[in-house]
C-alpha cells in the first residue's frame, strides 16, 4: 500500500506560513514577470479564477475582491517542500517524491487498521512542522492514492487523509471521479475517451485492457491497470529527458550584451543542474535571444545558434564558456531582445562517455570542483555560490530583467530578511 502527501494550494500556502492575515482570503501566486496565475488559494477558485488566466484579464476582479497577488518565490517554496519532504522521508524506509509538493510512501510496515490514523497524524506533523497544509491518500496503486487525495482535500470529514482499501470504496471513487482529473489522462487522451463515450474513471477501469491498448497505447494501459488496483507505475524509473530547455520573456528588452550574457549564464546554470540530477551529459546545445515579433516599430533580429561541446560534459563553467562563444559573434548593438534561451538537445547518459585521447580538460578535478559547489548551494541556497557572469548589474537595481512586483521576503534562505520581532 502506498500513500501519497499532497501539499494544499502549494505555493499560495507557503505565502500565507509567514501571512497568517490571509488565511480565509484569496491569494494568487503569478508565473515569472507577474504574467499569469500559477496557484489559487480555495477562496480564489471560489470566485472563478482560472489556473493560468493572465492576470490582466482578472485585474478588476482583484481589485473588486481585493486579493492579495505574491511573485513566484521559488527559493522559499523550495525550502519548505524540502522540509516537508524530510518530516515525509522520517516515516518510511521507502519514499518517491514526485515533484516539490507531492511525494509518495510505503505504508506496508503499519498494520491495515491503523493506516488512516497514522496519515492522519502525519498530516498534522508537517502542519505543526512547516505550516503547510497537506491531503492524503491511501490504495494499492499510485493513481488511485491521487483519486484518494482528492477526496481528502474536497472533504473535511476525512480529516486530511482518504484511504481506498476495499473494491467497494474504489468502485464508488471512480464512479464519481471525472476522467479528465485522472492522473497520466491528458487532454488528447481525454477527447479520444470522451469520443468513445467515457466520462468517469469508473467507465474507464470497467474497459477491457485490450481497449486502453489500443486507444491510448501503453501510457493508457498503465492507467488502466492502476485504477484497477494493479501497481504499475514507479516514478523512479522515469525516463530521462532528452532535451532540457530555459527561456525567459524579458519585462523590457535588452540591448546590452552583458546584460544577455547574465541571462544566458543563469539559463545554463540551470539546465546543468537538471543535467546532473538525471546523471546525464550534454553534446549539443541550442541559444537564442530574439526581438519582439509584435513590434513593428522596431528592428527585427533572430539569434539562433548550434553550440557542439568538444566532449558531452554537465559542468556548468565548460557549457557557458561553449555557448558565450557561440553568441558573441552574432549579437548586435542596440538590437532590443525581448526573449532568450537555453536548449540542451543531445542528452547522453553520464556513464556512456568514453573519454579522448586529446581532451586537454582535467575532468577529474572539474567534476570534484562542480560537486562541491552543488553541496554547497544545496546547504546554503543556490546563490551561495555563482559564476561571475551571473552577477547582478548595477543597472538592474533600479529597473530589473524581470518583473516581481510582488515577491515576498526570502523568509528562511536570506538570513537579512529573516523576520525580527521586537518584544519590549
Amino acid at each position: 500500500m502506498y500513500a501519497i502527501a499532497d501539499c494544499n494550494n502549494f505555493y499560495v500556502s507557503c505565502e500565507r506560513v509567514f501571512r497568517p492575515d490571509l488565511w480565509n482570503k484569496p491569494v494568487l501566486v503569478l508565473s515569472g514577470n507577474d504574467g499569469c496565475v500559477v496557484s489559487r488559494s480555495n477562496e480564489a477558485k471560489a470566485l472563478g479564477i482560472k489556473m493560468g488566466v493572465p492576470l490582466y484579464q482578472i485585474k478588476d476582479l482583484v481589485e473588486q475582491h481585493h486579493i492579495t497577488c505574491f511573485s513566484s518565490n521559488f527559493a522559499l517554496y523550495g525550502d519548505l517542500s524540502a522540509r516537508v519532504m524530510s518530516i515525509l522521508r522520517s516515516h518510511t524506509m521507502r519514499f518517491e517524491q514526485y515533484s516539490i509538493d507531492e511525494g509518495f510512501i510505503s505504508v506496508d510496515h503499519i498494520p491495515p487498521a491503523e493506516r488512516k490514523p497514522y496519515c492522519e497524524q502525519i498530516v498534522r506533523q508537517i502542519y505543526q512542522g512547516t505550516g503547510i497544509p497537506i491531503s492524503m491518500g491511501i490504495a494499492p496503486s499510485k493513481t488511485l492514492c491521487k483519486v484518494a487525495s482528492k477526496y481528502a482535500k474536497k472533504y473535511p470529514g476525512y480529516r486530511g487523509a482518504c484511504m481506498i482499501d476495499t473494491e467497494q470504496k474504489r468502485l464508488t471513487a471512480l464512479e464519481h471521479f471525472d476522467i479528465a482529473d485522472v492522473w497520466g489522462i491528458g487532454r488528447s487522451a481525454q477527447a479520444k475517451l470522451s469520443a468513445a463515450g467515457i466520462t468517469t474513471a469508473l467507465q474507464f477501469a470497467g474497459q477491457s485492457e485490450s481497449f486502453a491498448r489500443t486507444l491510448l497505447h501503453k501510457p493508457g494501459v498503465l492507467t488502466w491497470r492502476e485504477l484497477n488496483g494493479i501497481d504499475s507505475i514507479d516514478i523512479t524509473e522515469a525516463v530521462a529527458k532528452q532535451s532540457i530547455t530555459t527561456s525567459r520573456t524579458f519585462a523590457k528588452a535588452l540591448t546590452e550584451l552583458p546584460e544577455l550574457e547574465q541571462q544566458l549564464a543563469n539559463f545554463t546554470d540551470s539546465c546543468a543542474r537538471k543535467l546532473r540530477m538525471q546523471h546525464s551529459v550534454c553534446a549539443e546545445a541550442l541559444v537564442y535571444a530574439i526581438t519582439s515579433p509584435f513590434r513593428s516599430d522596431i528592428q527585427q533580429y533572430r539569434v539562433v545558434q548550434k553550440v557542439t561541446l568538444p566532449m558531452p560534459t554537465s559542468d556548468t563553467r565548460e557549457l557557458l564558456s561553449n555557448i558565450l562563444a557561440a553568441f558573441r559573434p552574432l549579437y548586435k548593438q542596440g538590437v532590443q531582445f525581448k526573449k532568450a534561451g537555453v536548449i540542451f538537445t543531445r542528452i547522453l547518459s553520464g556513464n556512456a562517455v568514453m573519454p579522448d585521447l586529446f581532451d586537454t580538460r582535467d575532468r577529474a578535478r572539474d567534476s570534484a570542483l562542480q560537486r562541491a559547489i552543488d553541496n554547497i548551494r544545496d546547504k546554503h541556497g543556490r546563490q551561495a555560490v555563482i559564476l561571475g557572469t551571473q552577477l547582478q548589474l548595477p543597472s538592474q537595481a533600479a529597473d530589473p530583467v524581470f518583473k516581481a512586483e510582488h515577491h515576498s521576503p526570502l523568509y528562511t534562505t536570506d538570513v537579512s530578511q529573516i523576520i525580527s520581532i521586537n518584544a519590549g
